[in-house]
């Protein structure tokens, strides 16, 4: 494992001492966990960002599936007769 230095304001390192305390964990730990949870945050929005590009192009390209053909499937739900999920352009 490496060693990096970091800076805190004072505030942080009162916090991040306070909560070692109590969860009765490192300094070290917490940092850990915390970049770690920030770097999971960040690859999600990454991801969710790609995704939104992606639908944005295949609207642009009219791939689209209408209102009424979503609602008709929907009030499909949980009868004898249910639809499979509509596709863009029907």
């Amino acid at each position: 494992m490496s060693v990096t230095t970091v800076r805190l304001q004072p505030e942080l390192e009162e916090s991040l001492g306070a909560m070692a305390e109590k969860l009765q964990r490192s300094k070290s730990w917490l940092i850990n966990q915390a970049l770690r949870e920030f770097f999971e945050r960040q690859e999600q929005e990454q991801n969710r960002w790609q995704e939104t590009l992606q639908a944005m192009e295949s609207v642009a390209q009219g791939k689209v599936v209408s209102a009424e053909a979503v609602n008709t499937w929907l009030q499909s739900w949980g009868s004898a007769n249910e639809l499979s999920p509509p596709k863009a352009g029907e």
